[in-house]
Formats: C-alpha cells, structure tokens, sequence
C-alpha cells in the first residue's frame, strides 16, 4: 500500500500560533467580544462606525437635534425592543398608568447616567409620562444598546450615549447632560456616582440646588457616605442599592441568570468540570455561585466579612484565599465592589488558558492596566470586557427583574421630589420598608387581580388606593 505522507499537513501545523501567538490570539478575541453588540450587531451601518458620534450631524424626525448617538437610522429598530421590554415590566407600566394622570414629577428636571438598554428606555418613558424632564448619559462604556438609545432620541429624550465610547467621549456625554443654558437639573438618577461627582466638582451651584439624589450602586452609595461623612453632601439621596428589591432581586436573580449569559456570548466555554472562584460572596456572589454550580463548576469563594464566608460554606462553596487557588482555576470573578482583588501578583500567576471578569460595577476591582501588556513580553489572561461589568457589557439582563429596581428607582424620585420640606436632611437615606413591600406587591403574577383582591387592612397598609388615585403612603 502506498505511505501516507504527512509533509503538507506537517506544514500546515508549523503556521498555528506559537505559545506566544496564542496569548495574541486569545487577545484579540477579548477585545473583539467587547465591541460586539448585545443584541442588534447585524443592525449596525459599520460605514460610519469610523467617524465618531460627536462628529455627526443628526437629527430625528421632528428636527431636534439634541441628543448624541451612534446612528439615529437604528430608531425604528430600538424602538421594537423597548415595546418587548415593555411586556416583560408590567409593574412599571401599571405605575405609568396609574399615575401619569396627576404627574406626581411635573417640574422635575432630571439628569441620569445608568446603562442604556430596552429597560432602562421603559423607565425613561415612564419618568416622562409623568411629568418629567429627561436628560441621560451612559454609566459604562460598553453597555449602551445604539438602537435604544437612537429610539429615546426619536422621541425626544436629550439622550448622550453610544457603544464604545472612550474616557473623554464618557465624560463630555456627562457634561452635555448637564450643561444646557435654560435648563437646570434638580434631580439626579445615577448608578455609580460618575454624575453626582462630576456634578458636585464642576457645578456646584447647580448641585446646591439638587432637590434629591437616587443612587442604585454600591459604589455610587459609597461615594455618597464619603461625602456625608465629610459634610459636603448638601442635597438629600436615596440608598437604593441596599433596598431589598435591588438586594435581593436584582443583584442575585439578575446575576444569577447573566453571569452564564455574558460568559457564553464571549467565550463559548463549558462549564461543566471547570474550576471557578468567585470573589466576593454578597447578594451578586451568591447569585453567580449558584448559576456555576448547576452547570457542574467546582465553585470556590473568597470573602473577608466572616458571616458571608460561613453562608458560603453552609451553601456548599469551598472559602480560600486567591493565592490558594490561582495557579489551578479555570475563571476568575469579581463581585466585591472593591478594588485591586485580582493584582498583578495573581495574573502573573493563572494559567494562560483562564478567564478574568467582573460583575461588579467599576473596572477596579481588576487590575487591567497592567493586564493590558504586551502578551509577547508577559503572560496575561484574557480579561472580560477589560476589566468592566461582564453581564451589560458582553450580554443583556433579564428583563423582568430590571423592572423591580426600575420601579424602585421612579418611586424613590417621586418621594424625593414631592417629600415636604424638612422629612430629609442632607444624608443619605434607605428607602423605607413599605415602599419596598408597595414595589414587590406591584410584581405579583396577575397584578390586577392581586390588586382587587387586597383587603382594606391591606391596601392601607400599603398606602393604597384600590379605585382611586395613585398617592402611595409609605409612612
């Protein structure tokens, strides 16, 4: 028989990547995964994607041209996903509807900087139904959804924001939102603290004159008791973030669901056998923790608050330290609100093949400049989407629970806004227990029905109305 001879396919083996190529390789794919989009990348006219926003002239159909997105062309499609989202936040529409008839924010002036996506869009539409002025920048450089945010500007809405934006893009969107001649913000709506501290640094006439601030982040919450702590907080704020519907909603069943979802969009890796630490074993924490060890993920966890770690341990989680684990670990996660949890030390350290990300809101917690070198010169992972929040950057969120915090979110603004004069002083407030209570009632299966259902007792206790006018009381 004649001898098979392998000298081409041989060949062909000599073109893969060197070791060094791989980690090139495996770099540009991280990269690469951070620009797609989450969930219209078809829809996107890539010819002007080499001219930035800030460039164009654009303007919608009714002439206005005051807002800054990547293409105001993909409005119509934007527009779809918002009224899909719309089914999904029955509770925040029920609000819409309920209260739109007495503009509970007529007057209010509100400036926002949150993720722009299809929820997000419903809670912006619902703030204007009632009464309120909008205008809106991107919390995160890779969150934005184009087509939504061109949606919101079709419609009016003084929206700065696109995909990809770079540092200085960021902070001149922020700016914009704020800087308009005849027209004032006296409310903020932020995730993260960006536009509070931009407000306060470079306008502060304008945040003197802040009737409330809602904050839905730990590390924007953060932010707010520093500057209470320093007496330099001179408006009220609302502490959604540790209300029990962001706590235990959104930051556990959200993160639950997308932290799988936001993995597989980027990495198509299987999960099942693979070694995985999660750092940080709060409500975002557990949420990923019990996602991983469904599919089959050896789940370990590291955490410093002693009654976080031993829940850990009761869920059946492994607590170590990182330097323990490192060198073996398939994925790396970072849910801490902290900063410097993964250094220098432990990506000198992991495999090549291992995944680095974050779901927690800032790139800190990541040391991503120094994991940006040369792989040439350095062994590096590949860090998801550099170091920045893995599940709005890379994926979406389920909707459903984006309504609960939404919700939360108007109602705390309709609190502030029409709070009488003296029920807050210049600090930092958690929402009260009722309006949480008001929130998850809103939520049921069938709320209608649930609604009519309520005894007297009950919808008192819950300051509602049951055929009259929306005035919740959660007092």
């Amino acid at each position: 028989p004649q001898q098979i001879q392998f000298a081409d396919d041989m060949q062909e083996f000599t073109k893969f990547p060197t070791k060094t190529g791989r980690r090139s390789l495996s770099r540009s794919i991280s990269q690469s995964s951070t620009d797609s989009y989450s969930s219209a990348a078809s829809y996107t006219d890539s010819s002007d994607d080499e001219v930035s926003p800030r460039e164009k002239q654009q303007t919608n159909s009714k002439g206005s041209s005051n807002f800054c997105v990547k293409n105001i062309k993909q409005a119509e499609f934007g527009r779809r996903e918002i009224e899909i989202a719309e089914q999904d936040m029955s509770a925040l529409i029920s609000l819409r509807k309920r209260a739109q008839g007495e503009k509970p924010l007529a007057g209010a002036k509100i400036v926002g900087c949150t993720h722009i996506t299809a929820q997000t869009a419903v809670l912006i539409e619902t703030l204007c139904a009632l009464g309120a002025q909008c205008r809106w920048s991107a919390c995160n450089i890779y969150s934005t959804q184009n087509e939504v945010a061109a949606a919101l500007a079709e419609a009016g809405v003084a929206v700065f924001a696109w995909k990809g934006e770079s540092e200085d893009d960021f902070w001149w969107c922020i700016d914009r939102c704020v800087n308009m001649d005849g027209w004032q913000a006296n409310m903020i709506l932020d995730d993260g603290g960006d536009l509070t501290h931009w407000v306060y640094k470079k306008y502060p006439s304008v945040f003197k004159k802040i009737r409330g601030i809602v904050e839905e982040s730990v590390t924007g919450v953060h932010r707010l008791y520093q500057l209470s702590k320093a007496g330099k907080l001179c408006v009220p704020a609302m502490n959604v973030n540790d209300s029990v519907t962001k706590q235990k909603f959104d930051n556990l069943y959200c993160c639950r669901e997308s932290i799988l979802d936001g993995l597989k969009r980027t990495t198509d890796v299987m999960f099942g056998g693979k070694q995985v630490v999660v750092c940080g074993y709060g409500e975002v924490g557990k949420g990923c923790c019990a996602a991983l060890k469904a599919l089959g993920a050896i789940v370990y966890v590291t955490e410093i608050d002693p009654i976080c770690a031993l829940q850990a341990c009761m869920d059946g989680f492994r607590v170590v330290k990182l330097s323990e684990v490192i060198r073996q670990v398939d994925v790396v996660i970072t849910c801490t609100g902290n900063k410097n949890v993964v250094t220098r030390e432990h990506l000198d350290r992991m495999k090549n093949s291992c995944i680095v990300c974050n779901m927690g809101h800032s790139n800190t917690e990541i040391d991503v400049t120094w994991s940006g070198v040369e792989f040439s010169s350095v062994q590096a992972p590949p860090v998801l989407p550099q170091g920045r929040l893995l599940n709005l950057s890379c994926s979406t969120v389920p909707t459903f629970v984006l309504s609960i915090t939404a919700t939360t979110q108007a109602l705390a603004l309709i609190e502030l806004y029409n709070a009488p004069e003296g029920r807050y002083k210049q600090d930092v407030y958690l929402l009260p227990k009722k309006m949480d209570e008001y929130v998850a009632s809103l939520h049921l299966p069938s709320f209608d029905a649930h609604l009519t259902e309520l005894s007297d007792d009950q919808a008192k206790y819950l300051g509602l109305n049951k055929n009259g006018p929306f005035k919740p009381n959660y007092y």
